[in-house]
């Protein structure tokens, strides 16, 4: 298909088989040299790169650009998506910020919005930081003289004392359940020992956790975040001492720590779902993981839309 053949259509929608982005992240990871992306490939070179900010103006609509994540809620989870508003210019939005791509939600009132299309860098450093301090007395996230361990960069710990330190955003022992048996919910000794060293852990008392995917219980390897439900127990012991142990060593070290999932509902919580949401019983724990997995956040799609009627 050609670029002119393809304008001929006025009204084009693209749909995409669901499979493909989570096996180049965990299969082969051929990126654009995989041949299963060829197609999606073409696609974006026939197609005109401003299409649909063109198609947007033409109409009639004022649009605005956000890259956001449901941190900018106060919400301890990453996942940060581009979304874009568009109103009638007849009934403009209650705020000015052309040709900015806002990485913050607005405020109203201000006559400076522009201030609010910030770089990432620049967005932490305005955040209100404190150093890492366990405010009861229960385990707290690594601080910043933590060793390296695992597979991370000192970049990556950069970057999770940064959240954990942001005062914004609330912890996550707000948002897990208090009377649900986690045992189903513990990591397998067979995942631990295999998976060890990419697990993204969290603490009750962080302040971030990673995007859920609909792999999340069946899959480990960039699927979502993993509570440590151990306390007075630190991390970066537990790995330091795996050195020249044997497998079943190991699995006994890193059970200290008492890694779980988090549960459906901890993760519809995080996602902005209400309290009284709920699945029937006869869905299965796995069917729940799959549906919940990389949906958006209620939050931040709520504000938008508020944003568009006030």
């Amino acid at each position: 298909m050609s670029t002119l053949s393809l304008m001929k259509y006025t009204s084009i929608i693209f749909l995409t088989h669901s499979y493909l982005p989570r096996r180049l992240k965990i299969g082969r990871q051929g990126d654009m040299t995989d041949s299963r992306t060829n197609s999606f490939l073409h696609i974006l070179d026939i197609l005109p790169r401003d299409l649909l900010i063109q198609t947007i103006e033409n109409c009639g609509f004022q649009y605005q650009e956000f890259l956001l994540s449901p941190t900018s809620l106060g919400i301890p989870n990453s996942r940060l998506r581009y979304f874009l508003i568009a109103k009638l210019q007849s009934e403009p939005l209650p705020f000015q910020a052309p040709g900015q791509v806002l990485m913050e939600f607005p405020k109203i009132e201000s006559v400076h919005p522009q201030k609010y299309a910030m770089d990432v860098e620049n967005k932490i450093q305005e955040k209100n930081v404190e150093p890492n301090i366990s405010f009861d007395g229960s385990i707290q996230c690594s601080g910043k003289d933590a060793i390296l361990f695992k597979l991370e960069t000192a970049e990556e710990i950069h970057r999770k004392n940064q959240q954990d330190s942001d005062l914004s955003v609330k912890m996550l022992k707000d948002f897990l359940e208090d009377d649900t048996d986690v045992n189903q919910y513990l990591l397998p000794p067979k995942s631990l020992l295999r998976y060890a060293l990419l697990l993204d852990i969290v603490q009750p008392t962080c302040r971030r956790s990673v995007c859920f995917t609909k792999g999340y219980g069946s899959y480990i390897e960039g699927t979502g975040s993993v509570l440590q439900t151990a306390e007075d127990v630190q991390v970066e012991n537990i790995y330091k001492s795996l050195t020249n142990l044997s497998q079943e060593e190991q699995i006994t070290k890193l059970l200290v720590l008492k890694l779980r999932y988090f549960t459906p509902k901890e993760i519809a919580n995080l996602l902005g779902f209400p309290p009284e949401f709920g699945f029937p019983e006869k869905i299965t724990v796995k069917q729940r993981y799959r549906l919940l997995g990389n949906s958006l956040n209620v939050h931040v799609v709520a504000k938008l839309i508020k944003i568009l009627y006030e």
